[in-house]
């Protein structure tokens, strides 16, 4: 989600940048497959340690960068949630229709609202089922259940094997042929409805991206 999002704004001519806080590394992996002739994504590999510079230069903004996408590890730390969440517009939480991923992310959205402080009102959590087949039993179930939050539920994305083929091409479904993808794109159309709700004056858009454990 966060390396498709990063696309999306890209697309658009918005030079993003993409922070990449989870050790696995899969977004700095991907930004290393782009070619020169894409569009311009900035990124930084947050979860590494570099000792020739101060963290503040690291993790120093680019002026032309319009938008910020965080792609943070799965299963965040409770006490961590505060300082990724403070300055986001918005928290996207994807969850996928199992039971192991139901739990993890009902904690994820404990701690947003009692330890982050993220307050339902100010609408800034949005929630995404991911990788979904409609005419599951448990997707059904994931909806319901979805449905008891009180928070709303901005896309649901099919499980669809272009996700694997934009990731192993270092690029996002917005950069893909619309014949290839049209449905998956149409897939997009709520969640990005809702970002661009958001946008203010500010030059800057955070986008946080709290993954549950499988994700």
């Amino acid at each position: 989600m966060a390396t498709n999002l990063a696309s999306y704004f890209a697309s658009l001519g918005d030079r993003p940048l993409l922070s990449d806080n989870d050790q696995q590394g899969s977004s700095t992996r991907w930004l290393k497959k782009r070619k020169p002739e894409q569009a311009h994504i900035h990124g930084i590999a947050a979860f590494e340690r570099n000792s020739r510079m101060t963290r503040a230069w690291q993790m120093r903004i680019p002026p032309d960068a319009a938008h910020v996408v965080v792609d943070t590890p799965a299963a965040v730390l409770a006490q961590e949630m505060p300082e990724i969440t403070r300055t986001a517009d918005a928290i996207i939480v994807p969850v996928m229709p199992s039971d192991i991923d139901i739990h993890a992310f009902s904690r994820c959205i404990a701690d947003l609202l009692l330890i982050a402080k993220v307050r339902r009102d100010e609408n800034r959590i949005g929630v995404v089922a991911n990788r979904v087949k409609r005419n599951t039993l448990v997707y059904q179930s994931l909806m319901r259940f979805l449905e008891t939050l009180r928070i709303p539920v901005i896309a649901t994305l099919r499980d669809s094997q272009n996700y694997v083929r934009a990731a192993e091409q270092g690029v996002g479904l917005f950069e893909m042929k619309r014949s290839l993808v049209g449905q998956d794109l149409e897939d997009w159309e709520p969640l990005i409805a809702w970002l661009r709700a958001k946008e203010t004056n500010s030059s800057v858009n955070t986008v946080v991206n709290p993954l549950s454990e499988t994700a």
